[in-house]
Formats: C-alpha cells, structure tokens, sequence
C-alpha cells in the first residue's frame, strides 16, 4: 500500500464536498452540509491559510479515498486534535484506517513532538471508539447531549493519547508509512 497524506487544494473542493455530504459520511460529523462548491472553496482557502490546522487528501495507490486532519494545533501546551474519514466506499474494510491513524499518531508524537493527541466520537459510533482504543487511544469523558444531529442531542465521547502511551504502542503496530505533504 502506498499512502499520501496529499496537502487539501482548491482543486479538491467537488470531490470533498461529495464525500462529507455522503450520508454515511455525514452521520458521524457535527454538522449536515448543504453548501455550494463556492462555499466548499472558501472553507479550503480559510483552512489553508489557519496555523492551527492541517488538512490533508488521503490518497491510496494513487487514488483519493479520503480526508484526514489535525485541529486545534496547540504548541505551547503540545497538544492537537484529529479526525478522518474514507469517503470511497470501496475504499473501506481494507486497513486503510489503521493506516491513517498510526501515520497521524506518529506525525504528532514523531514529528510534531506534541504530547497529547484527543478526538471526539458519537457514542454510538462502538467501532471507531473501538479502533481507536486498539491503537492507544482511552475515554477520557462523555459529552451528555452535546451535539444536535438530526432534531436529536448525541452524546459525543472523548477520547486521547499520550506520548508516552504512543511510545510505548507503537512498537507493536506495523503500518505502511505515509509521505505528508505540507
């Protein structure tokens, strides 16, 4: 498997717009999107110029399959945020996500040398709470009805992982190693 953590163009703003707006992608996200590809191109233009974000296009053998980022990039207290998803139904089911996140856990702790990496989780969303566990990641606390979706309040669950915890991890994981741009 070959991956590219590919820097998030204006020229990616159809194809990331057709994946968040997916149903299956969207479920999992804050927020529905009903925007325009104009809309979609000043939030690439305002992520691109934001210092406390990095957003990149997943590629996989030389195909987009999804996006992944890191948000609230904190230098001074060394921590950050992220989150992913495959918009590419075929894409899915084939360690592609383990992939991501052992490439961005060893990119923040790695490269970044921060000391904390957090995310948030619908509670409902067993698997990915489960996958994220697998790799180091512990709950740290539940949210109760923290985000509206769909007329509903969720309860969203917070997870993280230290660097010491990663330390300690990461030798008994192999992944395939990305190239980052930007």
């Amino acid at each position: 498997m070959k991956l590219l953590f590919r820097k998030v163009t204006e020229k990616d703003a159809e194809k990331i717009l057709s994946w968040r707006t997916k149903p299956d992608v969207t479920k999992y996200m804050y927020t529905d999107l009903n925007i325009s590809k104009e809309e979609q191109l000043d939030w690439i233009r305002k992520i691109n110029s934001d210092d406390t974000v990095k957003y990149w296009v997943v590629n996989v053998d030389g195909d987009d399959v999804g996006l992944v980022y890191l948000y609230d990039i904190d230098f001074r207290n060394k921590k950050a945020s992220w989150g992913y998803y495959v918009g590419e139904e075929n894409a899915r089911g084939k360690g592609i996500g383990k992939n991501i996140e052992l490439n961005i856990l060893s990119y923040v702790f790695d490269v970044l040398r921060l000391n904390k990496l957090c995310c948030e989780v619908f509670a409902d969303n067993e698997n990915v709470i489960k996958a994220h566990e697998k790799l180091g990641s512990k709950i740290e606390g539940i949210r109760r009805k923290h985000i509206m979706k769909n007329g509903q309040y969720r309860d969203i669950v917070e997870m993280a992982i230290l660097s010491d915890e990663w330390e300690n991890m990461k030798r008994l994981f192999k992944w395939y190693n990305a190239i980052f741009e930007g």
